[in-house]
């Protein structure tokens, strides 16, 4: 009688001596390296609206040479110990909030700049069931090119019906200081790219300014944390007793800073004031215990910041499918 054991042996032992029909030789077939990851997007609730996390990819940047107040070494030491090697592969995310009425987008990401390294943003909108020309709002943290280089691709507008806001001193500084008065340590190439992406919205009547700490947009808020640049500002949301606050580049990376909140990175505009911000956005976050969004902690960037015995801790959110 057959059965199924005897099945499997008979079919081994064929397998084994080689004599299976044609003569088949078992010889694994090799399959090629895959580099691409699943789709960079995070979703989760937050009271009644629907959060969304989107990368826009990840960069390799030197983080122990571009940190400040620290020395490279013992920021490699820190990396190090955290498991991570440098050059340091580095989040740049967005963040789209829907509240049932409106799709509010949070950054913008890259676009084509830095010779296409990142620019993943609108893939990954897409991948997450949505469209470019759906997004309503789109709220700037700040107008660096990593968060507002997005916007604008070839001189047209990716954000079709999109209208942006932004901190009116961070509009200003931008698009209105003279040459002779910006400041020396911001690249020029800074100013042209803010001017091109910022450029079709302008002109088609777009671009809303808000002022210091001020309301964005129903349950909708800011907080002016300025000096990575002079108006960069905070996104606070809020629905049913659940509060998100979008911190903008508070943070380079999730592991030195947080245990040296005094260390800050080249990118700043005014590094002793983006200190003095960064110490503030962690004192009021461990007390408020809300969850936070950073624009380059690794990816999703969603979590909580705690007290430990070296200043403070980044806690990521827990996975939930």
């Amino acid at each position: 009688m057959l059965t199924r054991r005897g099945l499997i042996k008979s079919a081994a032992a064929l397998f084994a001596a080689g004599s299976v029909s044609g003569g088949f030789n078992p010889v694994f077939a090799k399959a090629p390296f895959r580099p691409s990851q699943a789709p960079g997007f995070y979703r989760m609730k937050l009271g009644r609206f629907e959060l969304t996390a989107l990368s826009d990819g990840t960069i390799p940047l030197s983080l122990p040479e571009l940190y400040t107040n620290t020395d490279a070494d013992e920021a490699r030491k820190a990396l190090g110990a955290a498991f991570m090697g440098t050059p340091t592969d580095t989040s740049v995310n967005a963040f789209l909030v829907n509240t049932g009425d409106r799709l509010v987008l949070i950054d913008a990401g890259t676009g084509t700049y830095l010779d296409g390294a990142l620019g993943k943003l609108v893939a990954n909108l897409e991948a997450a069931g949505y469209k470019a020309d759906q997004v309503d709002d789109i709220i700037l943290t700040h107008i660096h090119t990593d968060h507002s280089g997005g916007l604008t691709i070839e001189g047209k507008p990716v954000f079709a019906n999109a209208t942006v806001y932004v901190n009116k001193r961070e509009y200003d500084f931008w698009m209105t200081t003279p040459v002779e008065s910006r400041p020396a340590n911001v690249p020029p190439s800074h100013f042209v790219e803010a001017h091109a992406s910022l450029k079709p919205y302008a002109e088609a009547g777009r671009i809303r300014t808000f002022a210091d700490n001020a309301g964005i947009l129903p349950g909708v808020g800011s907080i002016l944390r300025a000096g990575h640049t002079p108006g960069h500002s905070s996104v606070v949301v809020e629905s049913a007793g659940d509060k998100i606050v979008f911190w903008g580049d508070i943070t380079h990376g999730n592991v030195l800073q947080f245990d040296e909140p005094g260390v800050a990175i080249q990118f700043d505009t005014d590094q002793a004031e983006a200190v003095r911000a960064r110490a503030a956005a962690f004192e009021h976050a461990a007390d408020g215990k809300y969850l936070v969004a950073g624009a380059h902690i690794a990816f999703p960037g969603i979590g909580h910041v705690r007290r430990d015995a070296t200043n403070f801790d980044w806690v990521p959110v827990n996975y939930a499918s």
